[in-house]
């Protein structure tokens, strides 16, 4: 599959993303530990069905140590054991966040309240940025068909 447009050749997308990817850097050294933010990545991703960040996310996060049977897992993570309480309550605000149309209401006060029993402010804040961060990379790179199978760990990271 060919990419409708090479992000990186624009002049105005190569400005804009250069400021995206700072804001992805900033997030990836939050307080939000780096397994969730994997593994939040990745569910995302499944649900948008972004094969690009789903190529990326599996690959980061295995190149972190994440094992093969929790990433395989992470689309039926509320029947899976692998995880703790933490990811997924960070896994259910993920959902909630990036279905905003299916749900109605949006993150209920429920799903708001299991996330911070288990994130402070900070780590909330940085989880709530993922996950609109990872709705507008999945969007871009679905709307210009970007190909998936090629990324290397630590390819876009600066």
């Amino acid at each position: 599959m060919e990419p409708r447009l090479n992000f990186l050749a624009q002049p105005t997308a190569g400005k804009a993303l250069k400021h995206l990817m700072t804001a992805g850097a900033l997030l990836r050294e939050s307080a939000l530990p780096a397994a969730t933010q994997e593994l939040v990545s990745l569910r995302v991703s499944q649900i948008n069905g972004c094969a690009a960040c789903i190529d990326m996310h599996t690959k980061e996060a295995t190149a972190a140590g994440e094992t093969a049977l929790r990433l395989h897992l992470v689309a039926a993570w509320r029947e899976a054991t692998v995880f703790t309480e933490a990811e997924r309550a960070a896994l259910a605000l993920a959902e909630q966040g990036t279905r905003t149309a299916d749900a109605g209401e949006g993150v209920s006060d429920e799903v708001w309240e299991q996330a911070a029993k288990h994130y402070d402010e900070e780590q909330l804040t940085a989880l709530v940025l993922l996950v609109g961060f990872m709705n507008l990379a999945n969007r871009m790179n679905i709307i210009t068909r970007q190909p998936a199978g090629d990324y290397q760990p630590g390819q876009l990271q600066h």
